[in-house]
């Protein structure tokens, strides 16, 4: 099947490897546009862009797809590859209906939730930081809603009380990996079944913003070591140490309940903070602020914490 793949990040990767390792002909990639990163400002291709690139695929990295000359140069691109199936994984911008309509077996999307739930940006993190004890992924055709089309094939997993969002990751983009090939099978054969989305179960991922990773103390120790969990390893979790930020890339439920205000460190020997319901969460693992990212016993080693310190 000859193929187009529009995906970004990390997670696209495998999906995209195991179409060329499944004998696909990928005639074109589409990815984000190279940013500059770290302090050096230097401009980096996207983790695709860097498969695409050593696999000798075409790659194009378009603004936009939907408005503007990138928009039509790319449809017309699109329209000159005439691709037997478009695939979608985490590309980052939405397809206008011109390109939804164009392929001969439509637009696939590789998503990491179990559909409907977890619709949107940021699904692996929402779930964790949720508790759930299930995720998944989810192949579907494109409709123009969000994350809204017939879902195609769904696989689940086992999501730990101790496993973080990067554990889930990892673990969701090798099965969308599998997913995605058995998908195109079916489509070739023409076993794909077609089940809609019910609107009445579902939820919404929304992009996790800044203001998400500042741990609010005065919620329940069982939330808040979700969201720590849920957060790592980025775009992490993070409170105040004094003036100086802490970030918090994991933690763990603390024995005992406590008397004190919530963001107290009631514990200065292994860094245990009390939550609003008086339990609490013993940190792990810690990056202050203009340091590195080590080992909480490594850190209370080189710095003493005063008793009833409060987090903000």
């Amino acid at each position: 099947m000859k193929i187009v793949f529009m995906g970004t990040p990390v997670f696209s990767v495998p999906c995209l490897a195991s179409l060329t390792e499944a004998g696909h002909e990928v005639a074109g990639v589409f990815t984000q546009p190279d940013k500059p990163k770290n302090r050096g400002h230097k401009m980096q291709m996207t983790p695709v862009k860097e498969f695409a690139v050593e696999k000798n695929i075409p790659v194009y990295q378009p603004l936009s797809l939907r408005k503007g000359d990138d928009a039509e140069k790319s449809l017309e691109i699109l329209k000159q590859i005439n691709p037997d199936c478009i695939v979608v994984v985490a590309y980052g911008q939405i397809l206008p209906k011109a390109i939804l309509d164009l392929p001969k077996y439509g637009c696939i999307n590789v998503h990491a939730s179990l559909l409907p739930m977890y619709r949107g940006a940021a699904p692996i993190q929402r779930c964790i930081i949720d508790g759930v004890t299930e995720s998944g992924v989810t192949t579907m055709y494109m409709a123009e809603g969000l994350d809204t089309g017939d879902m195609i094939l769904k696989e689940a997993v086992s999501v730990s009380e101790k496993m973080t969002a990067s554990e889930l990751h990892d673990m969701l983009a090798q099965t969308g990996a599998k997913l995605i090939t058995e998908t195109l099978k079916r489509l070739e054969a023409g076993t794909a079944t077609r089940t809609p989305q019910s609107d009445e179960n579902t939820c919404y991922a929304q992009m996790i913003s800044k203001e998400d990773c500042r741990i609010n103390f005065a919620d329940s120790a069982k939330n808040v070591y979700n969201m720590i969990r849920g957060l790592s390893a980025s775009p992490c979790a993070f409170t105040f140490l004094g003036d100086k930020r802490l970030k918090v890339y994991f933690a763990e439920p603390a024995d005992g309940e406590y008397d004190f205000p919530a963001g107290t460190v009631v514990n200065t020997q292994n860094f245990t903070v009390v939550c609003g319901d008086r339990k609490a969460v013993k940190f792990t693992d810690i990056q202050l602020e203009g340091g590195k990212r080590i080992n909480v016993n490594e850190f209370l080693r080189g710095r003493k914490i005063e008793e009833n310190t409060v987090l903000g």
